[in-house]
């Protein structure tokens, strides 16, 4: 088992260069396997849910190329086959192979995803969405098996504007006959990134980035290339620990607008950043205000960052509520938080923290993806050594980590555990 371990209360200083987003790539990869030529993906993050993708497009034999940051995808001699639970449970985006083998190929049999354990997540709204173009819906334990004669393209309007229900029914519909139109479309910009992917490959699709999403079937899609967008939750995660323990320390290869939400609490809060054309300079603040958030969809307060933006309120004087409206476990940190010294209660779906506390390094696990990230912000602007266990969480979405923080100054480290009856 991986660990990681903070020496903290160490000033960061330097340059951190955002990744490729990681909710942009998971999406970007089943997209290419639609097209009928080899497609390229440049700026991918070097993460574990990457290589649960690459397990998978190896299982349906699509060849695939790396080179530095990049992928050739070519689904040319690709079979579909049953995609089994060990390599679906892997992540919760392993979903997205629903919809683009549905338009594929009108069949698609595979295991519900797996991923972070946050709350329940059911993908109904993907199932409700392929219904509606045609498909039929058979659930077997935790297999699902989707088909349809012909896919045929209508109107669906999302009870929620949930980001992967609007993707997967934008895949279906690719190659549906008809006009398919998405009401109540999620906005976020990493549903701009596959959009504009898949139009590079000759989809017709409109809309992008609104409520209302257009997509005119095609039979046919030719190579296409895309760029993933520089990852808005790392980049918001950066600047929280910037805001924090930050001597000119600067969030690079961002882009400020899809992280107005955060930086817009953080000025509010009297956070020391200065935001550029495509970054964002910060330092630790001595006098920083309590905060009032609540998370929801895009361009709202991002639920990813809710458990980092903890962290930042433990800082904060007087007395912060964090509410949050899409997971109900997403408050699994706040035990190790409040075992680090801070003073956090949750009431239902609120946390409510009073600052300003000391933090102390302990004894700590990563529960899920954001919780170890908030974990590692308590753990560098605390007193002492932070150990984090569970850390295969935080690889999953943070490219190279250890390495960009070791960079800037911080005492942190991995370290491979061997299990003592061994």
């Amino acid at each position: 088992m991986k660990k990681i371990i903070i020496n903290g209360n160490k000033k960061l200083s330097g340059t951190i260069r955002i990744s490729g987003a990681k909710n942009a790539a998971v999406a970007l990869i089943p997209a290419a396997i639609i097209s009928d030529e080899p497609s390229t993906i440049c700026n991918i993050p070097e993460i574990s849910d990457i290589n649960s993708l690459e397990s998978i497009l190896s299982f349906l034999n699509i060849k695939t190329k790396r080179a530095t940051e990049s992928m050739i995808i070519d689904p040319t001699n690709m079979q579909n086959k049953s995609i089994p639970e060990e390599i679906s449970s892997k992540l919760r985006a392993s979903y997205y192979f629903m919809g683009a083998l549905l338009t594929k190929y009108k069949y698609v049999e595979m295991n519900f995803p797996g991923g972070c354990k946050i709350g329940s997540r059911p993908i109904n709204y993907h199932l409700e969405g392929f219904k509606k173009l045609g498909a039929t819906v058979t659930e077997k334990g935790n297999k699902y098996i989707i088909k349809a004669e012909k896919l045929k393209g209508t109107d669906i309007t999302l009870e929620k504007a949930s980001v992967g229900a609007t993707i997967n029914i934008m895949f279906a519909a690719i190659k549906a006959e008809g006009t398919t139109t998405i009401n109540n479309a999620a906005k976020e910009p990493e549903i701009i990134n596959v959009a504009q992917f898949l139009k590079s490959m000759g989809a017709k699709i409109s809309g992008e980035g609104t409520e209302k999403i257009i997509i005119t079937g095609v039979n046919y899609l030719s190579k296409g290339q895309t760029e993933v967008i520089p990852d808005r939750i790392e980049a918001g995660t950066y600047v929280i620990m910037g805001s924090l323990i930050g001597e000119n320390l600067k969030i690079d290869n961002i882009v400020p607008e899809h992280l107005k939400s955060l930086t817009d609490k953080l000025k509010e809060a009297n956070a020391n950043i200065q935001i550029g054309i495509d970054n964002i300079m910060c330092n630790k603040s001595d006098h920083l205000k309590a905060i009032n958030i609540v998370t929801s969809y895009y361009p709202a307060f991002p639920t990813d960052l809710q458990q980092p933006f903890s962290v930042f309120t433990t800082q904060c004087e007087g007395q912060s509520t964090i509410k949050e409206t899409l997971y109900e476990n997403r408050f699994m940190h706040v035990p190790y938080l409040n075992k680090m010294g801070a003073n956090i209660k949750i009431k239902k779906d609120t946390a409510i923290v009073i600052g300003k506390t000391k933090l102390t390094g302990t004894d700590v696990v990563a529960t899920d993806l954001r919780a170890g990230a908030s974990l590692a912000i308590a753990g560098l602007i605390a007193e002492n050594k932070t150990t984090i266990s569970e850390v295969e969480h935080i690889l999953r979405g943070y490219e190279g980590i250890i390495e960009k923080l070791t960079n800037v100054g911080a005492d942190i480290k991995i370290v491979e555990e061997i299990p003592a009856n061994s």
